[in-house]
This record gives structure tokens, sequence and C-alpha cells, in this order.
């Protein structure tokens, strides 16, 4: 009897152990743990609380772009024949200047900026934002709550098999304060998508949306600098983004300090921060892999 209790004890003991192994694996990380844990509790959560399976918003795919060659200098004139005469010709176009752009659409930041009031309502802050930016809304908590309590009239499986927020209910959010004509895309290239993103916001004067983190949080991109007019020069190249990040001003424990309203974001942040679609709760054929963007097409 007493060695039955003896090898119980060990049990427990080990148990523990594991438990508190387990624990520490998850809490740091390793092996990849916790990403394993996080990708089992979405896909329980999708079977506990399905979406709804209804239409929404689809994703466009954009194939990546021919690759550009530098824009051409402004040739010499053809050599003419000794004693020949030129025939009259109209005056050529002026050809644009090449010349660095410092490009944002907001002057003070903090006034638009409203951080996501839980660590689950990034979509909402940023949707927030947009709006507050074209006069649409405030940054108050009293409407963020507002705007995060009608998720019920937008979400839907395609958009987010986890219920709630994904990029395409941004869409559909902002069409019901005024903000019509964003479009969801989805680029194979983080370059092409970049780019899309500066045109669109100098062309139309709005902010574009971008899905960080793997797809899992939302920036509100304000501006960029380049070393051409993108709208114009199509070799022009990106040295950057101006954002404004809901999650400010908390740490996140895998990508450090946030960064305040305005922040530049230059190309190394972009390339660690703005990765491919890949969501722990399923698949998504249209986005996976790619770089996905609410981008205004008015």
């Amino acid at each position: 009897m007493r060695g039955i209790w003896r090898w119980w004890r060990w049990a427990a003991v080990v148990l523990v152990a594991m438990v508190a192994l387990g624990f520490t694996a998850v809490e740091t990380n390793a092996l990849g743990a916790r990403d394993r844990l996080d990708r089992l509790m979405a896909r329980i959560g999708t079977i506990i609380h399905p979406a709804p399976d209804r239409d929404t918003l689809p994703t466009v795919v954009f194939t990546p772009y021919p690759s550009i060659s530098p824009s051409p200098e402004a040739s010499s004139a053809p050599s003419m024949p000794a004693g020949a005469t030129a025939e009259p010709t109209a005056s050529p176009t002026p050809r644009p200047q090449r010349e660095p752009v410092d490009v944002t659409i907001v002057s003070n930041h903090d006034a638009v900026f409203a951080s996501q009031l839980t660590e689950k309502m990034c979509a909402v802050a940023g949707t927030q934002m947009v709006l507050a930016i074209m006069g649409l809304a405030d940054t108050s908590s009293e409407f963020q709550n507002e705007l995060g309590g009608r998720i019920g009239e937008w979400e839907a499986w395609d958009d987010s098999h986890n219920g709630g927020w994904g990029p395409a209910a941004i869409s559909l959010a902002l069409a019901e304060y005024g903000a019509r004509g964003y479009e969801v895309r989805a680029y194979e290239s983080r370059g092409d998508a970049l780019r899309d993103a500066a045109i669109a916001l100098t062309e139309t004067g709005k902010p574009v949306v971008l899905l960080p983190w793997w797809g899992a949080h939302t920036w509100v991109v304000t501006g960029y600098r380049a070393d051409a007019d993108p709208t114009v020069f199509r070799d022009a190249r990106l040295s950057g983004l101006y954002i404004l990040d809901p999650w400010y001003p908390r740490v996140s424990s895998i990508w450090g300090p946030s960064d305040p309203p305005g922040n530049f974001e230059d190309m190394d942040e972009l390339k660690r921060n703005f990765i491919g679609w890949s969501r722990p709760e399923g698949a998504y054929p249209d986005r996976d892999g790619r770089f996905v963007v609410v981008i205004p097409t008015r």
C-alpha cells in the first residue's frame, strides 16, 4: 500500500512538472509551442462560435506587375545632314522632373488617433481613424464601442473564420459611415502592395489600411516618402510609410513597443511587420501568403 502511494506521489510530481514545462514553453514560444496553441484555440473557436456563412466583399487578387525599367532620360536631338534645315515641329511636352516626394494627408496625427480599447479591437480603431481623417467620425471611446457593437451586420465566414472583423468588414463599415469605394486587395509582392497604396493615397486623398502581422493587425497609412512621384514614375522607389498604429501605447511580446501616431516606418520595419497573410483559424485561398490592403478606389 505504501508503495502505491509513493508511486502516486511521484506521478503527481511528474504531472506538475509537465504542466509547468508546458506553460513555460507556451510563454517563451519554445519550439513554436505558443503558435501551435494559438492555432488550436483558433480552430476550436470557429467550431464553438462559427461566423455567419453569407456573401461579403470579395478579395481582389493582384498578380505581380511586370518588371520596370528605369525611367528614360530625355534623349538628345537627332543629328542633321550638313546644310539641311529642320522642319518646324510642335514644342515637346516637358518631361516631369524626377525629385523626391514626402506626402501626408494628415497635418495633426494626434488629432485623428484612437487607441484600441481592448486587445481585440485593432480593426475597429483602425476603421474609426479612417473615418476621423475623412471627417465622418470622432475618436471617442463611445464611438469605438458603437462601431465595434455593429460587427454582426458585416461579419462573414469568408472574411473571418473566427467571426468578427476582417478586411471586408472594415470596408463595409467604412461605406456604412460614408467612406465608400474601399476595396480589399491581395498582392503577390509587398512592393506592389505598398506602391499601389501610395498611388491610391495620392490620387484619392484618402487613407489606406494595411493588414500587418500575418493579417492579425491593422495599420492606417496616412502618407509616404519616395524618390519620385509614383503616380508619374512607375519605377519610383518608396522609402517608407507614415502610419497610425491603434496598438499604441502598448508593447507586444512579439513585435515590441508600438510607435506613436504618425510615425515614419522605413522599409526595414515594413518588411518586419507587413508579412504575407497566414491565419491560424484556417485557409483563405485568395489571401494566404499575400499582402492584404484595404484601399480607396474613388
